[in-house]
């Protein structure tokens, strides 16, 4: 993730944040109840087969870890529905300190002391403690597979020992996590491998703190050196949670600044509101069912809802003459795609884009439309579903200059263009979207530029 995640990483960061302050929910419990009921019988399972020894106890070091753990628990970076910290800098140093099978309750224990001042101020649930148990899953694989080896510091261990361990570890956490979220929340497991690039972060820090570990013997403090660095990333991390916090505020700007603008054509033309809003609820749904992603599917529905906005600036005697245009009328009708850009341009940031998609929306797959001459694949994928759909919602709604058609005739006009005036694939999921659920639509056929003419469409 980058340092402005996407607009589906913005909502579930800010999903997370406000569950912090909530109680855990009916799927949440069950999810904890399975989750962390598994980590608590895989700990007491360790602790049977690996029963703690006195001699693998090193008291200084294992608090010096402890210390440095805690501290390093505080340095989140939000990724996606939760978050990652550089806990590998003090977890690896632990392993060797204390017992194997004593390593996971001391994880535990670092997250209550971390977050516990997070229970006093009222930032966080005490009843949400108990996902810990859930989120060291990590702690449970390298502590068997040391415990296995039974080796008693980094310096005994064969390479394909901490190989192992670390392989067990990244295992683990991923499991752990996974199950989780499919409980939650229902994400395949490709999902969830998609975010499988966070590991990295234990990866690049696992030869730091074997190096620390490796030193710890001879200077049991060693591994508070890392502090000031987790303190650092600490607050980069919170820098960032800001950042994203702002990003979420100014797309709640952004949209009341569209739903503003929809006001002003409202107040202008009420069938225009209208028609933007009926535009806009079908453009969603043909744009998930040709696979856009969250930020496309926010650009498509901003600039179905503002497509008309150009509007405005065109005198209400055109936009409202009852009957035909003449040429003239027409050709000042024309410009409300670029008075649309325009304006779009005017507010910035992503709205620039959805200026273009509303420059775009009257351009034909065939190159006939305006005001560019695009063609195919040149015109904006969201444009062309803001043309497919206003085309539908124009045709089955009464104008001031004709009668609405009926849903089977604009159902023909709709596959008849298809090929010229309409990208055929979009015009598929157009009526696919509109169909009756017992009456799937049947594919559209692209036709022959010369047979088909262009439908009615909003002026």
């Amino acid at each position: 993730m980058g340092i402005d995640p996407s607009l589906r990483k913005q909502a579930q960061i800010k999903e997370a944040l406000e569950r912090h302050g909530e109680t855990l929910t009916a799927a949440e419990r069950r999810a904890e109840g399975v989750v962390s009921g598994g980590f608590v019988i895989a700990v007491a399972v360790l602790l049977v087969v690996f029963p703690p020894a006195a001699e693998q106890w090193h008291p200084a070091a294992a608090v010096a870890c402890l210390v440095a753990l805690i501290v390093a628990l505080r340095a989140e970076f939000d990724v996606g529905s939760g978050f990652t910290v550089p806990s590998q800098l003090a977890f690896v140093p632990l392993l060797f300190t204390l017992p194997p099978s004593l390593a996971p309750v001391a994880v535990v224990l670092a997250l209550v002391i971390a977050y516990t001042p997070d229970v006093v101020r009222g930032e966080l649930r005490p009843i949400r403690l108990l996902r810990f148990l859930g989120s060291t899953w990590f702690s449970v694989g390298p502590a068997a597979v040391l415990g296995a080896a039974a080796v008693s510091g980094p310096a005994e261990a064969a390479p394909w020992v901490l190989v192992a361990a670390l392989a067990a570890q990244l295992v683990g956490d991923f499991c752990g996590s996974a199950a989780t979220e499919v409980m939650l929340r229902g994400d395949s497991l490709r999902e969830q491998l998609r975010e499988a690039w966070v590991y990295a972060v234990d990866l690049a820090l696992t030869p730091v703190g074997l190096v620390i570990a490796w030193q710890i013997g001879e200077m049991p403090w060693a591994v508070l050196a890392i502090v000031p660095l987790v303190v650092v990333l600490g607050r980069f991390g919170r820098e960032r949670r800001r950042r994203v916090e702002g990003l979420v505020e100014l797309n709640n700007t952004y949209r009341g600044t569209a739903l503003l603008l929809g006001n002003v054509v409202e107040a202008d033309d009420h069938y225009t509101a209208e028609h933007c809003r009926g535009v806009v609820e079908l453009a969603l749904e043909v744009g998930q069912r040709v696979g856009l992603d969250a930020d496309e599917l926010r650009n498509l529905e901003f600039a179905a809802l503002l497509h008309d906005v150009g509007k405005v600036a065109i005198s209400k005697t055109i936009i409202n003459k009852p009957g035909k245009l003449d040429p003239q009328e027409w050709q000042i009708i024309k410009t409300h795609t670029l008075e649309g850009q325009r304006m779009l341009d005017q507010v910035g940031g992503f709205m620039s884009t959805v200026g273009r998609i509303v420059r775009s929306h009257h351009e034909c797959w065939d190159g006939s439309g305006y005001p560019d001459g695009l063609a195919g694949d040149e015109i904006p994928l969201e444009a062309r579903i803001v043309a497919a759909c206003d085309s539908w919602n124009a045709m089955t709604t009464t104008r001031s200059y004709r009668a609405a058609m009926t849903a089977d005739a604009a159902e023909r006009e709709l596959r008849r263009c298809a090929g010229t005036q309409f990208d055929p694939e979009v015009a598929e999921q157009v009526l696919k979207s509109i169909a009756p659920p017992c009456s799937p639509a049947q594919p559209v056929a692209a036709v022959e530029p010369a047979v088909a003419t262009a439908l009615p469409v909003a002026r």
